[in-house]
């Protein structure tokens, strides 16, 4: 994030971007449709494969990021003209696949609104099956995040 400093709520995390709430973003009810955060989160997942170094695994190439499981919990509404700042990290990492931890605060209310988390698989496209974090991304993560991660156990395709 820059010339911009991380409220408490975001320190933890190596990427916020700013995302302004649009007007055509609220629904019926007044306030942002519950598909949006979803949006925002998306923008942030891309833009850290981009600045980590890793915005050629989204080319559509051999082995590329796929989601494969969503949550999104809402804390508070949003509404125009709020502003949101959306932290997202690597909450672990496991043989195929890395869970981020993604939020997002309203800047002008000063209070996180929504939180999620993506499971986002590597997914070989000609053998049609998950395969493993390469070393290259895993150390590109670290090198972006300033710290390690251990593969955690899970499934065989997780």
């Amino acid at each position: 994030m820059a010339e911009m400093e991380k409220p408490p709520e975001l320190q933890m995390f190596p990427l916020v971007v700013e995302i302004p709430v649009h007007w055509g973003d609220q629904d019926a009810f007044g306030h942002v449709n519950n598909t949006i955060p979803l949006r925002w989160f998306e923008s942030a997942r891309v833009s850290y494969l981009d600045q980590s170094g890793l915005g050629h695994v989204m080319g559509g190439g051999e082995l590329s990021p796929i989601v494969a499981s969503l949550t999104c919990h809402y804390r508070r509404q949003v509404k125009f003209p709020d502003r949101m700042l959306i932290g997202i990290r690597v909450a672990s990492m496991r043989r195929s696949s890395i869970l981020m931890e993604q939020v997002a605060y309203n800047k002008s209310r000063r209070e996180v609104s929504v939180e999620g988390s993506a499971v986002i698989v590597f997914f070989d496209y000609i053998a049609q099956r998950p395969r493993r974090v390469t070393p290259e991304i895993k150390s590109a993560m670290e090198r972006f995040e300033g710290r390690t991660f251990a593969y955690e156990l899970g499934n065989s395709n997780s």
